[in-house]
C-alpha cells in the first residue's frame, strides 16, 4: 500500500506579523483557510463572468489538450514535443470555451497560468489586495484559469501565495530534496521554464517509477476551496489537480533575494556544461569547492582578506556584477 501524505499544516485569523514570523521563517507550506473570502470575485454569484467583466482584449497564451490527455499536460512519447498546443486567446474567449465545455462527458483540456492582472485583468488588481505582503513589494500578481487539469509536479523559484477564486485544488506538495524520487524530465527542455516530474501523482506507475512511494511519505496535501489560499515556499514541488469543471485562482510571487540575482537554475545548467563529465575524483574535488565558497560549509570563504580583494564574493554593485556578467559571456561564447 502506498504512503497517505500528511496534511498541510492550517491556519485562521492570519496575520502578516504572524506570517512573516512563524510561516515564512519556518520555510514550511501553510494552508490559510478563508484568507481572502471577500475578494469581490469570490464573492460574486459568477465568479467567472466577474473576472471577465474586469479583463481587456489583450490576449495570453493559452494550453490547449485533447480529451486524450484527461488534462494532463505534458511531453509526446519521444520526448520531442509537448501532448498540447499553445494558441493566444483572450480572458473572454477561454472563458466562453470553458464554459461551453461544461457538462461534456470528455472536454478538452484548457487552461492559461501565470497570466499577469496588471495587462489583462488591470481592474481586477485593485479587488485582490494581499494583506499578508508588503505594498511596496516587488512582486507578480497572476491569474489561473481552466477547467478539470492536472499539473504535474514542479517547483517554482519565488514564494507564492496561491489564492483560490472558484472550484476546488488539489495541492500534493514534496520537499525540495526528494528531487531523486520524483523521476524529473528534461532540465533544458521544459514545458513552463521549471523542470516536471514524469510520475503522474493520482496513479503511479511504480514498475517504472519504484522510488515514488517514498516521495509520498514525505509529501504533504490540502484541498482548497474559494476564498482559500496556500503558502508555498521556493523550490517545493507541487502537483496540483483542479477538481471542478471550471476553476480560477490568483497567485503572489515574490523573492527575497537581491534585484540582480537570476535562477540557479542557469547555474545548474552551467554546471551540466563544465562538469558533468569531469572524471569522479574531480567532480569529488569541486563539490568541496562548491561547499566551501558557495554553501559556506567554513563560514566565510574570504573572511581572511580584505574587502577590497575578495574579488566576485566581496561587496556586490552594479558595476561588480556587470564585469561578472561580462566575463561570464566571453568564456561562453
Amino acid at each position: 500500500m502506498l504512503p497517505t501524505p500528511a496534511p498541510i499544516p492550517e491556519y485562521q485569523g492570519m496575520t502578516r506579523a504572524r506570517f512573516e514570523a512563524d510561516i515564512v521563517r519556518a520555510g514550511r507550506p501553510a494552508v490559510l483557510r478563508g484568507l481572502v473570502a471577500d475578494w469581490p470575485a469570490v464573492r460574486a454569484d459568477d465568479p467567472i463572468a466577474h473576472l471577465v467583466a474586469r479583463a481587456n482584449a489583450v490576449p495570453a497564451e493559452m494550453w490547449a489538450g485533447g480529451p486524450e490527455i484527461e488534462g494532463r499536460f505534458g511531453y509526446t512519447a519521444d520526448f520531442r514535443g509537448f501532448n498540447h498546443d499553445r494558441k493566444l486567446a483572450t480572458i473572454a474567449q477561454l472563458a466562453d470555451l470553458l464554459v461551453r465545455q461544461q457538462g461534456a462527458a470528455r472536454p478538452f483540456s484548457l487552461y492559461a497560468g501565470g497570466v499577469p492582472i496588471a495587462k489583462h485583468l488591470p481592474a481586477l488588481l485593485r479587488e485582490v489586495p494581499m494583506p499578508l505582503l508588503e505594498a511596496g513589494r516587488d512582486m507578480l500578481v497572476s491569474l489561473w484559469l481552466g477547467n478539470r487539469t492536472r499539473t504535474a509536479a514542479h517547483w517554482d523559484l519565488p514564494q507564492n501565495l496561491a489564492c483560490v477564486i472558484a472550484g476546488r485544488r488539489r495541492f500534493t506538495l514534496f520537499p525540495t530534496d526528494q528531487v531523486a524520487n520524483l523521476y524529473v524530465g528534461p532540465v533544458d527542455f521544459t514545458l513552463a521554464g521549471q523542470p516536471i516530474s514524469l510520475v503522474d501523482v493520482d496513479a503511479p506507475d511504480l514498475d517504472r517509477f519504484p522510488r515514488f512511494a517514498e516521495a509520498l511519505a514525505h509529501a504533504e496535501t490540502a484541498v482548497l476551496g474559494p476564498g482559500d489560499a496556500l503558502y508555498l515556499p521556493s523550490l517545493w514541488w507541487h502537483a496540483v489537480d483542479s477538481l471542478d469543471e471550471i476553476g480560477a485562482m490568483v497567485n503572489f510571487w515574490w523573492r527575497d533575494g537581491p534585484d540582480y540575482m537570476v535562477t540557479p537554475l542557469f547555474t545548474l545548467l552551467h554546471a551540466a556544461y563544465t562538469m558533468k563529465d569531469l572524471p569522479g575524483r574531480e567532480r569529488v574535488a569541486w563539490r568541496a569547492m562548491f561547499d566551501h565558497y558557495i554553501f559556506g560549509d567554513h563560514g566565510d570563504p574570504m573572511a581572511h582578506l580584505p574587502q577590497a580583494g575578495r574579488g566576485v564574493f566581496g561587496e556586490t554593485t552594479a558595476e561588480s556584477v556587470a564585469r561578472l556578467r561580462a566575463m561570464l559571456a566571453r568564456t561562453l561564447d
